[in-house]
């Protein structure tokens, strides 16, 4: 460079939350202009990601939910040596923040919307009390229960709940890594409820409390194991766009002989499969009426435009 050139001119740089996430641009570009100081910044960071809860009508507070910013990440397994579906690896974008759920549903909290409704209640699974109700994920639920409960929500806090894309799933559970998990590559022991991932060497044999196990660095518990969870992607064998969708009811609509048009994407993997079957990037698929227990959700919100 001349001793007499001009310096590059350089943006400022968008700020950063204390984990390393950077705060929605919209909201950068805000703090920017008016000239907020680093620590009116930081205040303004940490307060939009902090885990809320919308009121209900009835009363209470609906789900613990997490905000995730608008982004984009590779979807799929990389490595090469997963599941023969888990492919092609392609990039998906984000082009808005949403929030989902930081649990995955419980039975209390599924309960409270089926004695809201009048509906009945989700059995106990074979009153093993190893299972328990409370703060497990609630399992045995079809497709169409966990769109109702949305439904639900959606009408007692006035903002559009829904179950999450297959990508905004994953995007969520990747927070930010390419990993086989979202800790790193390898198996680590106590991270997760999975067959063979406790550090006792004692198989998994049911549900654990929802929370039980550390936080993914967006804040998601039990992404890696637990239970399948539902969401609102029609399933393919190899992706091709669905991913980033929603089945419409047309789509998954129950034909009389009790077959289904369509089958959905399944993510998380379950307590009862091995650690292999776990990973950020595994996925399977139910048809819509299928209540199993392995099998829950969590749910998403749709975030107004600032």
């Amino acid at each position: 460079m001349s001793a007499f050139a001009a310096p590059p001119v350089r943006r400022p740089r968008r700020p950063r939350r204390p984990d390393g996430r950077r705060l929605p641009a919209r909201v950068a570009r805000l703090l920017l202009l008016i000239g907020a100081p680093l620590a009116a910044q930081a205040a303004a960071m940490a307060d939009y990601f902090q885990p809320f809860q919308d009121k209900l009508k009835d009363g209470g507070n609906g789900p613990v939910m997490l905000r995730v910013p608008a982004g984009s990440f590779q979807m799929g397994d990389p490595y090469g040596d997963g599941q023969a579906d888990e492919v092609p690896v392609h990039r998906v974008t984000i082009a808005r923040d949403y929030a989902i759920g930081k649990f995955e549903i419980t039975y209390e909290e599924f309960d409270r919307f089926t004695d809201a409704t009048g509906l009945p209640r989700v059995p106990a699974i074979e009153d093993d009390p190893a299972w328990g109700r409370g703060r497990q994920p609630v399992t045995r639920v079809s497709y169409f229960d966990a769109v109702a409960y949305t439904q639900w929500l959606s009408e007692q806090t006035g903002y559009t709940y829904q179950l999450p894309s297959e990508a905004q799933w994953d995007y969520a559970a990747r927070a930010g890594t390419s990993t086989r998990y979202w800790w790193g590559d390898e198996l680590r022991l106590d991270m997760a409820n999975c067959y063979n991932c406790s550090g006792t060497g004692a198989p998994s044999s049911h549900t654990t409390p929802a929370g039980s196990f550390p936080a993914n660095p967006w804040g998601l518990h039990d992404t890696v194991g637990n239970v399948w969870e539902w969401t609102a992607s029609l399933w393919e064998q190899n992706y091709g766009g669905q991913e980033s969708r929603r089945a419409t009811p047309e789509e998954i609509k129950v034909l009389p002989n009790h077959m289904l048009q369509k089958e959905l994407a399944l993510r998380s993997g379950s307590w009862n499969l091995y650690h292999y079957y776990n990973r950020s990037a595994s996925r399977y698929y139910g048809a819509a009426q299928a209540r199993t227990n392995n099998l829950g959700f969590r749910v998403m919100r749709e975030i107004d435009p600032q």
